[in-house]
Parts: structure tokens; sequence; C-alpha cells
């Protein structure tokens, strides 16, 4: 049960603010209109279009962003891109950015940080990746849209998406966290290697990721430690106020982690809008349309749900519990050790005060189980955490890396066969101070004492019995096959037998997760059918073979379920 000390109001203080504000918003933005018409060619009317502008920016309620990609370049070919949601769930989205015409390029998810921003806060990795890969990524759903009587969304019902997402685009899959689904995404991985799923992915690549916060703690990771998680409820936590589809809900609002990001460089926030109104000033259009752009997306923000921030600020950076391998999941424990198969490639900024350095290379240590030949770290220069997504470091340096990594640790080797040839990132940039990934030097630290985990949600569903009598037009599972392998007979007299070796199958011994799933899901190229997450009292739409929906009733709300209470 989740019992909430919230400040009920402080959301809705901050909505009587905008309302209070947003007339003279709309004035000033009338009155910049005018003077950008009628008086634009003097000084004097540019300081003051310039004043309004910034004044109506400041007070703006920004809006959920658009991706906007519309085409890329695939072997010196421009190639259109078609943006389709091809699974639809409570708390999330799949989006394709579909290439036009056949695409054999390996399939790369991209799961995007629920911390606040949007996850078109990826626009820049999705175009750097596009290229190489065919892109897939989460769009998760702001909490203030979601009614309290869809249910709670917590730490494992992250790992549960995650799960299904890739066994809904099959085997062969490579997997991409942005910093703080790093966690949740080696967690779901792990669980997926200790069952030897079918669809385990090829290749892990964690960026800027919070996987042992104890190395290199900064100034984020030290806030979350010194407090106490009565204190966050206390003064974080907050209600929905009933202007929005989630009224009731409790969340942790996007204005609350915006204002953190901000204070944690306001200088450099504060001189960024001097700049821009001197650009406007003196008639710097590119400049200011550069400014606008960064800020239009920075500024967006959406809400989290409660008791999903709160799970992850104790699991991941109060109790440490992944690297100190006491991390419980339905009853068992999960260590990255259980990963084999899966490559791993870790990437830090050398000047992220986000994620401090050594904390996503910790998974390198952690993942015992993959041969060195498999692990890989990449410590970019001169870079801070936006950037190792982001910008031209991301794109001459990174990317590279990323594309020759994946295509020398595919399993299927057919799969990337259309993947351009292996391009040299700049010797100006050294990747990482030796080319050994595994750091001997580990930092001893004591553990934390703790109360139990909490009790996961997630139930395990046991594998079909009846898959071996199912019909053979219906590929119902993904399998891996063994080539079959025979011995030559030399050119003799004597005749010698031939050896042959059947297909070997595998069988899932579980599916993850509460098997609680979507309200519609459209076509996408796996080869199975698939079920997919939708945490709390949600029915399960499953996927027949022709890659649609069958369609059922909407899920009758559960009765007494609140945003404050969970029994």
């Amino acid at each position: 049960m989740y019992t909430y000390f919230h400040n009920n109001y402080l959301y809705s203080v901050v909505e009587m603010q905008r309302f209070a504000l947003e007339p003279y918003r709309q004035i000033a933005l009338k009155n910049k209109d005018f003077l950008n018409k009628y008086c634009s060619g003097n000084k004097y009317g540019r300081t003051l279009s310039a004043s309004f502008e910034l004044f109506e920016r400041v007070t703006r309620n920004y809006q959920k962003p658009e991706f906007k990609i519309e085409e890329t370049s695939v072997g010196g070919k421009k190639v259109k891109i078609k943006q389709k949601t091809i699974s639809t769930n409570t708390f999330c989205n799949l989006l394709h950015f579909e290439k036009e015409g056949k695409s054999d390029l390996p399939k790369m998810l991209v799961v995007a940080p629920m911390s606040g921003h949007y996850a078109t806060l990826l626009r820049g990795t999705v175009k750097g990746l596009l290229p190489h890969f065919d892109v897939y990524i989460t769009d998760w759903v702001n909490a203030r849209d979601i009614s309290v009587e869809e249910g709670f969304f917590t730490f494992d019902d992250f790992v549960s998406y995650v799960i299904n997402y890739l066994r809904q685009l099959g085997p062969h899959t490579n997997v991409m966290a942005v910093c703080q689904p790093s966690v949740p995404v080696s967690v779901a991985v792990a669980m997926m290697s200790k069952a030897k799923d079918k669809c385990v992915p090829d290749s892990m690549i964690l960026m800027g990721g919070p996987i042992d916060t104890r190395k290199n703690p900064t100034e984020v990771n030290d806030y979350a430690a010194d407090r106490t998680i009565r204190w966050f409820e206390s003064n974080v936590i907050t209600k929905v106020p009933v202007n929005y589809a989630g009224a009731g809900r409790s969340v942790y609002p996007g204005f609350m982690q915006l204002y953190g990001f901000l204070a944690m460089n306001l200088q450099t926030h504060v001189e960024a809008h001097w700049d821009f109104f001197n650009h406007l000033v003196e008639g710097d259009g590119d400049s200011a349309e550069s400014h606008k752009n960064f800020y239009n997306e920075y500024l967006s923000v959406m809400d989290l749900p409660a008791e999903f921030y709160l799970e992850t600020v104790n699991l991941v950076f109060k109790k440490h519990l992944l690297p100190r391998g006491k991390l419980v999941i339905d009853g068992e424990k999960v260590t990255l050790s259980d990963i084999d198969k899966t490559a791993l490639l870790c990437i830090e900024g050398e000047k992220d005060d986000i994620s401090g350095r050594g904390q996503t290379k910790a998974a390198i240590d952690l993942c015992t189980s993959i041969p060195n030949g498999r692990k890989k770290y990449h410590l970019q220069k001169n870079v801070g955490h936006y950037g190792i997504f982001n910008g031209r470091r991301y794109r001459e340096y990174i990317v590279p890396i990323i594309v020759d990594f994946v295509a020398k640790n595919a399993l299927n080797k057919s799969a990337t066969k259309t993947v351009p040839a292996k391009v040299e990132a700049k010797k100006a940039v050294a990747t990482s101070p030796s080319d050994n990934p595994v750091n001997k030097s580990e930092e001893s630290v004591k553990p934390v004492s703790q109360k139990k985990a909490p009790t996961p949600t997630l139930k395990p569903k046991q594998a079909n019995e009846n898959d071996k009598t199912a019909n053979k037009s219906v590929k119902t599972k993904p399998s891996s096959k063994i080539d079959k392998a025979s011995d030559t007979a030399p050119k003799k007299e004597v005749l010698k037998e031939v050896k042959k070796v059947s297909a070997a199958k595998i069988s899932d011994k579980k599916l993850y997760g509460k098997r609680t799933e979507p309200e519609k899901t459209s076509s996408v190229s796996a080869s199975s059918p698939v079920i997919i997450v939708k945490p709390s009292s949600q029915k399960v739409v499953p996927i027949n073979n022709t890659g649609t929906e069958n369609k059922t009733d909407k899920p009758t709300p559960v009765k007494g379920k609140t945003g404050g209470t969970k029994k």
C-alpha cells in the first residue's frame, strides 16, 4: 500500500499562477507581433519586441514537442521516414521510424528516460542512429493525462514494458538505454538471459546511466542520498489538479524536475537567456532560433507516477540494490552476472554532472558472465551529460563506435549485412584510458542496512505446453535454430555415413512481469504474436498472426483505486 504524505495543493498553486499570468502573456505576444511588423527597422522597437518575447517565453506552459524526422540518408541516398505508433499502452507507446522501401538494417530499441522530459529530447539520438539501424523508441505518457482508474506504475512495470517490447521486436534486436533507464533495462536483459529467452538482445548500450551511484557521486546523487523517502513524499510529491485527465493521481511533477535542473546551472541558463535577448535586439535571427529550438525542448516536461519515482530513488540512489546483488523482482534475485550472450557497451561523458564517471562503467565489472571480448567502455572527452547522446561529438565520435560494436557482436551476422563499413572515430578524442574493458580497482563500500525489498507485483507466466501441437502456419514464438551440419565424405571407395544434427528447439520457461496488456497494438516486423504489459487492472490484448489486435472491451475501472493508496 502506498500512503503519501504529499503536498496536495502544490500543483494547484502552480496552475493558478499560470492562469493568472496567461492574460499578460497573451498581451506580450500581441505586442511582440505588432512591433516586429511595424518597428523592426529601429533598435528601440527591436528592444521592446525582445522584452515582450522574453516575457512570453518564460511564462509559457510548454507542450509536448514532435519528433518531425522526415528523412535520413542510408548509403548516401535520401530515404523518407514515416513515424508510426506500433504499440499503444497506458503508460507508454512504442514508436517506429519506418524507412521508405525495404530495410534490412539491424533493429535498435531506444529506451528513453522517464525522468521529466519527453522522448523527443532524444531527437538527435534517433537522427544519428537512423542511417545505420531500424530504430524504435519508447514514448512515455505524461502521468497527468492518465486516469487514476488505470492503476499504478512501478519500477517492476518499467522492467516488464522493456521485456515485452523486446519480445515484440523479436530476436537479434539491440537495445540502448539513455541515462535513467540503464538500471531497469539491464535488469530486464538479466531476467531474459537467466530464463534463456530467445528474444534476449544481441547488444546492450548503456549511456550515462546510474548503475552504481556510489562511484564518484554527483550533486544529484548526494541530493537523493541525504534525504529520506518521507522527505521526498512531503516535499516533491503532489496531486494532479482537476483540469487534467489524471486528476487526483499522485505524481512527481515535471516542473519540480525542471526547477532542479535549472538550479544546478542557474548562471548558465540566465546568461543564455540574456544572450537570446541581445540576439533579438541585434537582429541575429539564426542564433535566436537556435536558442528557441533548444529551450522549446528543454522546458517541455512531463509528470512521473509518484510510486515509480519514489521506488527509483529508494532502490537505485539510496539502497543501491542492483550493484550490491540484492535486487529482487517477482521473488527472485536479479544480478547482472546472469547476462551471458548479450554484448555490453558502456558510454560516459568526461564532464557529466548527472551520472558521474564510473557509474555506468560499473556494469562492466558486474556482468561477469560476458566475455571480455564482448564488453567495451568508452569515455567521451569534453562532453557533459547531454553531449553523450546529442550534438556534434555524439554524431562524429559516439555513433561510429556504436555501429562498429553492434556489427562485431551480432549473433546473427546476416542481420547486419547492410550496416555501413566501420567509421573510425577521430583520434583527437580518446575513447578510454585502456583497451581492457574490465576495471580491476573496485571501490569498497560498506553495505547499507536495509529493509526487505518491496514485494514485486510481477507474476511469471509458465511456458505454453501446447506449443508443440500448435498450427505450423502460425508462428507463435520465434525459435532459434542450429544449422544442420554434415561431415564431408572423402573421395574414397569406402562409403561413410553422413551425420546430421536436427534443429534444436528452445522453449521459454517464463514470461516476465504482470501479463496485463495494452489496449491497441499495431503490426510490427516480428516473427511471433506478442503480449505487451499494461499494469494494474487491465485486460490482455493478444496479437494475431496478421499483426493486428484482437478487439476487446475497454478494461473495467477498478473501484476504490486512487493515486494515493495501493492495495
